[in-house]
């Protein structure tokens, strides 16, 4: 629908040639395909959209065509820095290509895989909560850790402007942020671990430099039913299992390949292991979302202040 009212709205004329062509610059033409290609990766755009967002394409498409004449005038696409980026691109543009027609061959996720993976994430789904979350991170020697722990377990502190009043009289620095998260928001590798906390309570990890706590100011329970995690649960084992097809093609290859490591880097290879993790992501082909991220939808309410869990 999308490629034929854009034909429509920039083609004109008659002739297959004609309505191949939306611009010319200078001696270059600028194509229905190249706004065609453009408008494919806008999500969400509406048939009424397509005349208005075609024209907005074509636009920004004359500009980058005015500015790759002029770069090829100063002969910049000759830079050896350029004629890099140019070969990068290429090779990861092929690579993507060759993940996704691996990842073609995954099968979908059964009704069987959706509902075991539902039943054994609770947390994201059944038990599901908002949480929100204060991130204290702390300078401190390894020998004040026990009186910062004591601190917050001592129950002194009426609040956490308390503890963080503590903290200044104790002469310790330290950085703060909150914000509030969706489950599904949270790294996998941690929601477990903030899933069982209770509200007013915390968890506290060493860092290289000193602590890191993490206090549950408070949640609110917003549980998802199967039916309506089912179809973000299905695409993220379906993109698990791309990427499991990947690793196991790139490892096949790597030990059928010649593989030769040179100078310093043949003094690494052959203490290190060789990794076996695909370099290229076959869920570009399918989902922005990485294998291994959170499943369920994302709370589009939730306000976010910038806090990274570790």
């Amino acid at each position: 629908m999308i490629a034929a009212a854009a034909l429509v709205a920039c083609g004109g004329g008659s002739g297959a040639k004609a309505s191949q062509t939306a611009a010319k610059v200078n001696k270059e033409e600028i194509t229905v395909h190249q706004i065609n290609f453009v408008l494919q990766t806008q999500p969400n755009l509406k048939p009424e959209q397509v005349d208005g967002a075609s024209r907005q394409v074509l636009e920004r498409l004359i500009d980058q065509e005015l500015a790759v004449q002029k770069a090829q005038d100063l002969k910049l696409d000759r830079d050896p820095r350029v004629v890099q980026q140019i070969e990068t691109a290429k090779r990861e543009i092929i690579a993507r290509a060759y993940a996704a027609h691996v990842g073609e061959t995954a099968s979908k996720p059964s009704e069987q895989d959706i509902h075991k993976y539902y039943v054994e994430n609770p947390a994201l789904f059944a038990e599901r909560r908002i949480y929100s979350l204060q991130e204290i991170n702390i300078e401190a020697k390894p020998e004040q850790r026990e009186a910062i722990r004591d601190r917050l377990q001592g129950g002194a502190n009426k609040s956490m402007q308390d503890f963080l009043e503590g903290l200044k009289n104790d002469g310790l620095r330290f950085t703060g942020s909150q914000a509030v998260r969706a489950a599904e928001q949270i790294p996998l590798q941690n929601l477990d671990a903030i899933a069982r906390l209770k509200d007013g309570q915390f968890i506290m990890n060493a860092t290289p430099g000193g602590v890191v706590v993490l206090f549950l100011a408070g949640s609110q329970r917003q549980p998802y039913t199967e039916a309506q995690a089912r179809p973000s649960i299905e695409q993220f084992l379906l993109n698990q299992r791309r990427t499991e097809l990947l690793a196991k093609d790139i490892k096949a290859m790597r030990e059928n390949a010649k593989i030769e490591y040179v100078g310093k880097f043949a003094e690494a290879a052959a203490s290190a292991p060789a990794s076996t993790s695909p370099t290229v992501s076959p869920g570009a082909a399918a989902s922005d979302s990485a294998p291994g991220a959170a499943s369920g939808p994302a709370d589009s309410s939730a306000p976010s202040k910038g806090l990274d869990i570790k």
